[in-house]
């Protein structure tokens, strides 16, 4: 069930790719997005059955099934906002989608920030009255973190600089505190594609995340490295409202 469902906008991602499912609900949960995911039409139909959401996100490549046929089925007998995911990018696959009935089309990896962007899009469009969600605002040792205007606040309420990629790898960080995040699986979330036996390039972002939120490489007490394993973030996030 819905966290609160009279603000929160509750939204089903159909992939039978769960690594995918867990990504969006990591990000689409620190901005007072519920998600609910499924792998498959009968996922979908149990979910609609005892749910009321708001949008579904539907990945056309279900394993053994059609997901146009799927597509067909819910504009068949719904109304709801219907949200394309696919790694087909060609423009019939895209036209196809669309004359089906989809409210938009995203092409597969996509930015996380592009996906939620276009789901607020079709939500305010065709929805409204959940569109405009509460920003939540995350706390950690002494720092604040703003999702929603990417902004990450020190001790004395200064702006502390941050990329893009190290903003990014910090959400996924604070969405999964006193867990073990492996390297394969933060290159996933963070550029969605698998790690190769010299790519280094999540511990180059770690490094330089820790300098700036001032944690000791040689021992680090926020971001600590778990050998053989990945890496553990220490603190505990409080989240508000």
């Amino acid at each position: 069930m819905r966290k609160d469902p009279d603000s929160v906008p509750l939204i089903v991602v159909v992939d039978d790719e769960t690594d995918v499912i867990t990504m969006i609900d990591s990000y689409f949960s620190t901005r007072q997005m519920n998600v609910l995911g499924g792998a498959n039409s009968r996922d979908l139909h149990r979910i609609l059955r005892d749910e009321h959401p708001d949008l579904i996100l539907l990945d056309l490549g279900l394993g053994s099934e059609n997901g146009i046929d799927l597509a067909l089925d819910i504009r068949k007998n719904s109304s709801l906002p219907l949200i394309i995911i696919s790694g087909r990018d060609t423009t019939a696959d895209k036209v196809v989608a669309l004359e089906l009935g989809a409210d938009d089309y995203v092409t597969k990896p996509f930015e996380l920030a592009e996906l939620y962007a276009r789901v607020r899009t079709v939500l305010r469009r065709v929805r409204p009255h959940v569109a405009d969600v509460v920003a939540v605002t995350l706390e950690f040792d002494q720092f604040v973190f703003q999702p929603d205007r990417r902004r990450l606040m020190n001790a004395d309420g200064l702006e502390v600089a941050l990329t893009s990629g190290e903003l990014h790898l910090l959400e996924l960080l604070l969405s999964h505190p006193h867990r073990i995040l492996s390297r394969d699986q933060l290159l996933e979330w963070l550029h969605g594609r698998d790690a190769g036996p010299f790519d280094r390039s999540v511990d180059m972002q770690i490094t330089r995340l820790r300098r700036k939120l001032g944690d000791d490489p040689a021992q680090p007490r926020l971001i600590k490295t778990v050998r053989g394993s990945g890496y553990w973030f220490a603190p505990t996030v409080k989240r508000s409202p």
